[in-house]
């Protein structure tokens, strides 16, 4: 299959879920996680319909945004965020999704401060609690939102997750309906300059349950662009 069927698979499969949900199918966007997939490739996918790219690397970020891979739809940093990398993203990425500290924030809204523009992010949540992964917990979110909100050159538009590996996607499920309910209560705090649009989570092997259970953004690479090519030197 090529990736434009690919793509049409998973829409079907999308809209299938918010269909089962009382949901608007418009409503959720398919991000195409891009890793180790060529500039080629991506244009392909945006060919097909997908409603952003994401990337994990910073440097093959870069790389393919130079080969213009990006243009025609948003562009998401989704991978593991380095402070030594910040200053290379901000005001290149439309959306920061991977973000789970203060001091991120802060190093986030001072680059963005000198580029003299606003910088979208989301905050990571580690909604398993899984010792050594990224993203804050739960019950430290709120102060980080307060805090956030608090900071010049960053916008917080909602919440990300990747809930700790199961081999049946069905288990994800408490997962996304506690990241939801998380998401739910956030939004009800309505603090100063943040705006709860985005509750990102659900990949190639569970969009449909994450959707089910209100995702609203899903980050899908396998399922669009096959097998990860790891032979590629690209970045």
């Amino acid at each position: 299959m090529t990736i434009a069927d690919n793509v049409r698979a998973i829409r079907d499969k999308m809209a299938e879920a918010a269909l089962q949900s009382g949901r608007d199918p418009k409503e959720i966007r398919l991000v195409a996680a891009a890793k180790m997939n060529d500039a080629a490739a991506v244009q392909d996918a945006i060919a097909a319909g997908v409603d952003a790219v994401g990337e994990n690397r910073v440097q093959e970020l870069l790389t393919k945004h130079g080969q213009g891979a990006y243009v025609g739809v948003p562009l998401h940093f989704i991978g593991h965020l380095q402070t030594n990398k910040i200053r290379q993203i901000v005001g290149v990425c439309d959306l920061i999704e991977s973000v789970d500290s203060l001091r991120q924030i802060e190093m986030i809204g001072k680059r963005a401060a000198a580029l003299e523009i606003v910088q979208d992010i989301l905050v990571e949540v580690n909604i398993g609690r899984e010792p050594g992964k990224a993203g804050v917990f739960a019950e430290a979110l709120d102060e980080l939102l307060g805090k956030a909100g608090e900071t010049p050159g960053v916008r917080v538009k909602g919440l990300m997750a990747i809930p700790p590996y199961v081999e049946n996607p069905a288990d994800s499920r408490p997962y996304f309906d506690a990241m939801y309910q998380l998401f739910v209560d956030m939004t009800e705090k309505k603090y100063d300059n943040i705006s709860m649009h985005f509750l990102s989570m659900g990949m190639s092997d569970s969009f449909a349950e994450a959707i089910k259970a209100g995702a609203n953004m899903v980050r899908i690479g396998t399922a669009i662009f096959g097998a990860r090519r790891y032979h590629r030197e690209i970045g």
